[in-house]
């Protein structure tokens, strides 16, 4: 499923309509399950001596397989089922680096990703996962590729004024998020409960609710709800002015970045390497850039300071 570009890009330039997406969730799905057949025959390869053979038994095979979650612009299968989205895009050149020319797709559900990580179901997650303490326990992050603020879904006009967590609760507005999102805890910090959130698959599923009347204001990270706004070229609604969202009473930047087992330093160690010679050069926004990433959305943290 190579793109058809030699920059590694993807697809990112066509652009999606609601049809397209909507083919793009039912090629997730039968790919899922074809993937699904085949992830029983996994063995660990964990050596504690030296940080994990993985990347050497990736290298014989010559393919990586990579767990998606179906989010746009990060992961996803597209209308003509192709594996691409800012993750693909940069572990096609990575691994490629490394000796593993050959990227194959495991799409699962965004709550799957960890437990499928860490039963041998795919080799790395490449969703563009958020890095946060919860998450370092379970799994080990490379540094991230980029930092993110949230931005909402609103109708038209934004007729409830909803531009942070806060005018969400001070407006009794019903808000909608995707399942596991960070998102969730964002607004939990400004007392809105999860149990009174619609939870939804994806940022298209949040435009359609919000289009729809059946939510007020969908949450998502602002490359997510501005790319699904203005490639569906919605009429009835729009996306708002990206802020920073708190955690435990402190502005807190979302991270994202790959996730490998825990066992698997070795593979995450030099991973780590190729991804700081991208961001130096500036090959790292060349990549996402035409997935919707800006440059102020770059980020030099690593994954040990946002773990801790």
């Amino acid at each position: 499923m190579a793109p058809p570009q030699r920059n590694d890009t993807g697809s990112a330039g066509r652009g999606f309509s609601r049809r397209s997406m909507l083919a793009a969730a039912a090629s997730l799905g039968a790919v899922s399950a074809l993937g699904a057949t085949s992830a029983c025959s996994r063995v660990s390869s964990a050596d504690a001596g030296n940080g994990g053979e993985l990347l050497e038994r990736l290298k014989a095979q010559g393919t990586v397989k990579l767990g998606l979650a179906g989010e746009q612009p990060y992961s996803y299968i597209d209308k003509d089922g192709e594996l691409t989205g800012s993750s693909p895009a940069i572990a096609r050149i990575i691994f490629k680096r490394l000796g593993i020319p050959d990227v194959q797709p495991f799409p699962t559900e965004f709550n799957s990703l960890i437990p499928g990580l860490n039963s041998q179901q795919f080799d790395v997650v490449a969703a563009g996962m958020y890095i946060t303490p919860e998450r370092c326990k379970q799994v080990l992050f490379a540094d991230p590729e980029y930092e993110m603020r949230d931005a909402f879904i609103v109708r038209k006009g934004n007729p409830k004024n909803l531009r942070t967590y806060a005018d969400i609760k001070k407006a009794g507005a019903k808000m909608a998020t995707g399942t596991g999102y960070a998102e969730i805890a964002y607004a939990e910090e400004e007392g809105v409960k999860e149990s009174e959130m619609l939870l939804l698959p994806d940022q298209l599923a949040g435009l359609l609710a919000v289009e729809q009347g059946r939510a007020d204001v969908f949450a998502g990270t602002a490359v997510t709800v501005r790319n699904v706004v203005r490639q569906t070229k919605s009429r009835k609604a729009e996306y708002t002015e990206a802020f920073v969202p708190k955690l435990k009473g402190k502005p807190d930047l979302g991270t994202g970045a790959f996730a490998f087992r825990q066992t698997e330093t070795h593979l995450r160690d030099v991973f780590n390497r190729e991804l700081r010679k991208m961001k130096k050069s500036g090959e790292l926004l060349r990549v996402m850039k035409p997935f919707g990433f800006l440059a102020e959305e770059m980020t030099t943290m690593t994954a040990k300071e946002r773990c801790a």
